[in-house]
């Protein structure tokens, strides 16, 4: 059956879970949602997540949905392919754990918000909302405060190795670095080099590939 992931190329989310495939250097089938018709929200998609959002990933009999679940669950599964994204120590394992719950909770909300002003408003002919951008700058700085603090004492952030905790970070860091909001992360030296690093992998490249094929 093979692994397929249904989702929108231009949805973060998705691009979360196809980089970590990539990452494993998996072959997959992507399957196109189109959300402009409403797809995710109908059958067959519906079955696949019932929120109605993407992305969802089959892979035999295992159905899932939510990105970062996605991106476990194929870290976990296949971990003896490609980048190990995780780790075998316990208290590595913790480590992940704490700065995977950082960057779903402190840090892509802000992110995303920034994005969805500065960019996505855009696409969609919607007027940037300048004290929303000046708000979620101000969160994201202190964001920023401690990923450089951590980074000062480790190559990445839930080690020395590359890891989900970093990948996870890749789709809203992405976008908000096309911005003004860049200037945060290039005052931040340690921040400023992590985010380069990770941004040039060739797992990220072939994700946004996808956007050139839609």
């Amino acid at each position: 059956m093979g692994i397929k992931i249904h989702g929108s190329p231009f949805s973060t989310a998705t691009l979360r879970a196809v980089a970590v495939v990539e990452e494993k250097g998996l072959d997959y089938e992507f399957v196109n949602v189109d959300m402009k018709s409403g797809a995710h929200k109908q059958e067959p998609f519906i079955s696949l997540n019932p929120f109605g959002q993407v992305p969802a990933l089959e892979d035999g009999d295992v159905k899932l949905f939510e990105s970062r679940a996605i991106s476990q669950y194929i870290a976990y599964t296949y971990e003896s392919s490609g980048t190990p994204l995780t780790f075998n120590d316990g208290k590595q394992r913790a480590e992940l754990a704490v700065w995977m719950e950082v960057e779903a909770h402190q840090f892509d909300p802000v992110a995303s918000k920034l994005a969805w002003e500065l960019v996505y408003k855009g696409m969609f002919g919607l007027e940037t909302d300048n004290a929303a951008v000046e708000e979620n700058k101000a969160k994201l700085a202190k964001v920023l405060d401690v990923y450089e603090a951590r980074l000062a004492n480790s190559k990445y952030l839930a080690g020395d190795s590359f890891s989900l905790a970093d990948l996870h970070h890749l789709p809203p860091l992405h976008y908000v670095m096309g911005t003004q909001v860049k200037q945060l992360f290039d005052e931040r030296p340690h921040v400023s080099a992590w985010s380069k690093d990770i941004l040039a992998r060739p797992s990220w490249e072939k994700s946004l590939a996808l956007q050139k094929q839609a």
